[in-house]
C-alpha cells in the first residue's frame, strides 16, 4: 500500500509535461512566472555588465581618436607610453628655470641635454620670453626662485641693485603693478620709460631741420647734390647723405632746449590708471629733480614719482 501511495505521487506518463521548446520555432518558451521570478541580484549583475561594456566601448573610441593638443608636444607621453595632458606655458617655463638653477648653482642636472633642448625649442615655439632672457634677467629669476625655496643665492642689497639695473635697461620682467609692502606698509608700483613720448619730443626739431633742408635746396635751384649722378642714383645718394645730417641737427636742437629729459609712466596705486611724469630741464627750468609729485588724472590721488628707484608711492598721511 505504501508503494502504491508513493507511485501515485509521480506524474502520469500518459500526459507528458509540456516541453520548454516549441516544436515549430525551436525557441525557448519559459513560463511567465519563471521569468518574473529571476533574482534581483542576477538582473543587477546583467545591468552592471552592460554598463561596463558601454564604458569599455567608449574608452576604445576615445583612444582611437587623435587629439590635436597631444600631438608633437614636449613630454606628451609618460614613462609607460601613455598620453598625458599638455602642460601649460608657465609650468614649462618653471621647469626650464629649475633646470638652469640646478645646473649652475647646485652643480647637477635634473634632465638630459636632449630633454633640455626639446624643452627650450618648445618654449621658443610657444613664444616664451624666458628662453630669450639676458644673463642678468636669468640671474634675477633664479634668485627669486631660490629665495622662495628658502635657499637665497644673493643678499637683499645685491638683489635690489640687480633689479634696479634691469629697470633702467628697460626690462619687462621687473615691471610689476600696484602692490603693498608689509614691511614699509606702503602701496607702490613700478615706473617704466615711455619711449614713444620721448621720441615725439624730437618731432618738432626734426620737422624744423627737414624744412631747413628743403629751403636750402630751393635756394640753390634744387641742385643741392654736388655730385651730378644720373637718376635715380642722385636722389638716393642725396637722401642717404642728408638723413644723418637732418637727424643730427634735430637731436642738437632738442638737446639745446630740453636737457637730460626722461619721461616715465606707471599705474596709479589707487585706481590703476596710467599716468606720466616728465623729468628734466626745459630752457633752464628744472622739473623738480629726481622726485615729482603727480596727481592722478582719474581719481585725483597724490602720487610721488621717484626717477632714481623707478617707483610710484603714495605720500604718507599728515598727522
Amino acid at each position: 500500500m505504501a508503494s502504491e501511495a508513493w507511485l501515485s505521487r509521480l506524474p502520469s506518463l500518459s500526459h507528458p509535461p509540456r516541453s520548454f521548446f516549441s516544436a515549430t520555432t525551436g525557441t525557448s518558451r519559459l513560463p511567465r512566472r519563471a521569468s518574473c521570478a529571476l533574482p534581483t541580484s542576477t538582473r543587477g549583475r546583467r545591468l552592471r555588465l552592460g554598463a561596463t561594456d558601454q564604458q569599455q566601448a567608449s574608452n576604445e573610441q576615445e583612444q582611437g581618436e587623435v587629439v590635436d593638443s597631444n600631438v608633437l608636444q614636449y613630454c606628451s607621453i609618460d614613462g609607460e607610453g601613455k598620453k598625458t595632458n599638455k602642460r601649460s606655458l608657465g609650468e614649462m617655463e618653471q621647469e626650464f628655470l629649475q633646470a638652469l638653477q640646478a645646473f649652475y648653482y647646485d652643480q647637477k642636472a635634473i634632465m638630459s641635454n636632449e630633454e633640455f633642448d626639446n624643452l627650450k625649442e618648445e618654449l621658443m615655439w610657444e613664444g616664451s620670453s624666458v628662453v630669450m632672457l639676458s644673463p642678468d634677467e636669468q640671474r634675477l629669476l633664479e634668485a627669486s626662485m631660490a629665495y622662495a625655496a628658502g635657499n637665497p643665492i644673493m643678499s637683499d642689497a645685491e638683489f635690489d641693485d640687480l633689479k634696479l639695473r634691469l629697470k633702467k635697461d628697460g626690462s619687462d620682467i621687473v615691471t610689476e603693478g600696484p602692490r603693498c609692502s608689509l614691511r614699509s606698509r606702503k602701496v607702490y608700483s613700478d615706473l617704466s620709460v615711455d619711449y614713444l613720448k620721448m621720441f615725439l619730443l624730437n618731432v618738432p626739431a626734426t620737422t624744423l631741420a627737414l624744412g631747413l633742408f628743403f629751403f636750402i635746396d630751393e635756394l640753390t635751384g634744387f641742385e643741392i647734390n654736388i655730385f651730378q649722378l644720373p637718376e635715380p642714383f642722385g636722389f638716393i645718394f642725396t637722401w642717404f647723405a642728408a638723413l644723418p645730417l637732418i637727424l643730427f641737427i634735430a637731436q642738437s636742437i632738442t638737446n639745446a632746449i630740453v636737457k637730460d629729459f626722461l619721461i616715465l609712466k606707471g599705474p596709479c596705486p589707487n585706481c590703476g590708471a596710467e599716468n606720466l611724469s616728465f623729468f628734466g630741464t626745459i630752457l633752464s627750468v628744472s622739473s623738480g629733480g629726481e622726485i615729482n609729485k603727480v596727481k592722478c588724472a582719474n581719481c585725483s590721488t597724490e602720487m610721488v614719482y621717484d626717477s632714481k628707484s623707478r617707483l610710484i608711492t603714495l605720500p604718507e598721511p599728515s598727522q
